[in-house]
């Protein structure tokens, strides 16, 4: 770092000039701080849901508060969450700097996009305060829309607020990646962290509308009586699910390919080589952002749909598997013969891959139609979405908060307990839902606070799992928090990572370049194994001269 501190820094305890900051890493910052508060709120309320279920018998909660607690746990998770963590704190701090900007195209817009998405966290909160939601994140209908005795309207302004946060952060990437690109930065130069971000913002602007006048819907049939989705007056309840999963499938991209850009740099700074096949991995990611809209019928195979409509929905959510799957293999094409460094961000980019397989593989099953009808509504399906939505996207959130916590706040934290978290989290997340796919096969439903006394061992692990998983969580807070009282202490580069924004100080300066950069070189320009032998050779040569 210069002895100067830099703008970015500059007046830090001055809490107005944080909160009506345009600076793009600013307000990834304040991202960082609310996704954070939301994401420890919705752990508290599924902390009850564990406790609940320990015993097989309704012994700790009512089976109204076990409804309301794993309800408010999905809404946090899902929207306040999961949802903008990436995107909202990485993709506004590095779009900018990774494509030679000096700001987002719109920085307004962009601290607008934050202030839009803490009010209507806040409406969401304050739904629970006054009393809850029992529908589950999903808000059936017409139990929703009709019959529950709970705050849906309120939680669903909440929701609704929330998206045009997203919507305003997706046109705000997909203009600033058009736009101020630096001078030689091509399409096929971005890093694949750009990418996955602008297949994120295409998905974000067309399928969240379509989110935002459902709930609307929702709403209006609940307030006005007028029959939308329930049939005692004349509405269809098939409608609702039919616009629900048409967003909330993609939605899982919107989780799932922001976590595959972190990944994507993360395994190559761990592996220090140039990522296989660059171009695979790039186009897979438009890939799964278009077939994403294409399969959310799969959720509702038991729903009265056609049989034909099914094997189409299954057909096309197995082959929605195969750019996955291109990911996949190209990252452990790129970790081959690399030389790899175990640090902490790449133990959780491992960690990722491992629990990204078993998500991936066990939603194959769920797209089987024999299958998918014994597990509906089971364990098993809450196993599979939480090691894609929770699992994979946590660990790529965990490990970019650590690849790139040197670069935001210019501190380093103790390698040795980033990499005791890591692994903490990785037995604690399989210890949790591991047995719980055995439970969904066995018959355990989803959403019951109680269960067959046969089941009680299985539970009683998930729920032992699930307090490890709560210790790993907190350790990253405790240790990234104390950083923060140290003077800057992390170099330029701590991990030799490639790509513009590790040129610039840690933190950066509030224009990110002293002059815009001109790229040359193609993306994660790390040398080839027969470059290094070429320079290990010469520098033989040169010794022995």
């Amino acid at each position: 770092m210069s002895a100067a501190a830099p703008s970015y820094v500059q007046d830090r305890h001055t809490v107005r000039s944080w909160l009506f900051s345009t600076d793009h890493k600013r307000v990834a910052v304040l991202y960082l701080i609310a996704v954070t508060s939301f994401f420890f709120i919705g752990s508290v309320a599924i902390g009850v849901v564990r406790l609940e279920l320990f015993t097989a018998a309704p012994d700790v909660v009512s089976a109204d508060i076990y409804n309301r607690a794993f309800s408010l746990h999905g809404v946090l998770m899902v929207w306040f969450f999961l949802i903008p963590s990436i995107p909202g704190v990485f993709g506004n701090f590095l779009i900018p700097l990774m494509i030679g900007a000096r700001d987002m195209a719109f920085p307004r817009l962009n601290l607008a996009s934050w202030w839009i998405f803490v009010a209507g966290g806040a409406v969401t909160i304050g739904a629970m305060i006054v009393g809850g939601v029992d529908t589950g994140w999903t808000f059936y209908t017409p139990y929703s829309s009709m019959f529950s005795n709970s705050y849906v309207v309120l939680t669903i302004a909440g929701i609704f607020i929330a998206g045009f946060s997203t919507i305003l952060t997706a046109i705000n990437f997909i203009v600033t990646v058009h736009t101020l690109r630096a001078p030689g930065m091509t399409w096929f130069r971005l890093p694949l962290f750009v990418w996955s971000h602008y297949a994120t913002a295409i998905v974000m602007l067309l399928a969240t509308p379509v989110l935002a006048i459902t709930l609307a819907l929702v709403s209006v049939e609940r307030v006005f009586g007028i029959g939308i989705f329930d049939p005692a007056l004349g509405g269809d309840p098939l409608l609702y699910q039919h616009l629900f999963w048409f967003y909330s499938h993609p939605a899982v991209y919107i989780m799932i390919l922001p976590a595959m850009g972190v990944i994507s740099e993360l395994i190559t700074a761990g592996s220090h080589r140039r990522i296989f096949g660059y171009s695979y991995v790039a186009f897979s990611s438009i890939a799964i952002a278009v077939i994403g809209f294409l399969v959310w019928g799969h959720h509702m195979f038991v729903s009265g749909q056609s049989v034909y409509a099914g094997m189409m929905f299954s057909a096309m959510s197995f082959l929605v598997a195969v750019p996955s799957a291109i990911k996949v293999y190209n990252w452990s094409a790129t970790m081959y013969k690399g030389q790899i460094a175990l640090h902490t961000p790449m133990l959780y980019a491992m960690g990722f891959v491992g629990l990204f397989v078993i998500g991936g593989v066990t939603g194959l099953f769920l797209a089987s139609l024999a299958l998918d009808v014994h597990v509906t509504d089971t364990f098993f399906v809450v196993a599979h979405f939480h090691y894609i939505m929770v699992g994979a996207s946590v660990m790529a959130y965990l490990g970019a908060v650590h690849f790139w916590w040197p670069k935001i706040t210019g501190r380093m934290y103790p390698e040795t307990w980033g990499r005791a978290a890591a692994a903490v989290i990785f037995v604690g997340f399989n210890v949790t839902f591991l047995p719980q796919f055995v439970l969904g096969y066995l018959g355990q439903p989803r959403r019951y606070h109680a269960y067959w006394p046969e089941l009680e061992l299985l539970n009683q692990i998930s729920t032992a799992g699930a307090a490890v998983l709560a210790v790993g969580y907190l350790m990253p807070l405790v240790y990234l928090g104390m950083t923060l009282a140290r003077k800057p202490d992390a170099p330029a580069n701590p991990f030799e990572a490639a790509g513009l924004e590790w040129t610039v100080p840690s933190p950066p300066p509030r224009e990110n370049f002293a002059a815009i950069p001109r790229v040359e070189n193609e993306a994660y320009d790390y040398p080839t194994p027969e470059e290094e032998a070429r320079a290990a050779h010469a520098a033989e040569q040169a010794g022995h001269g």
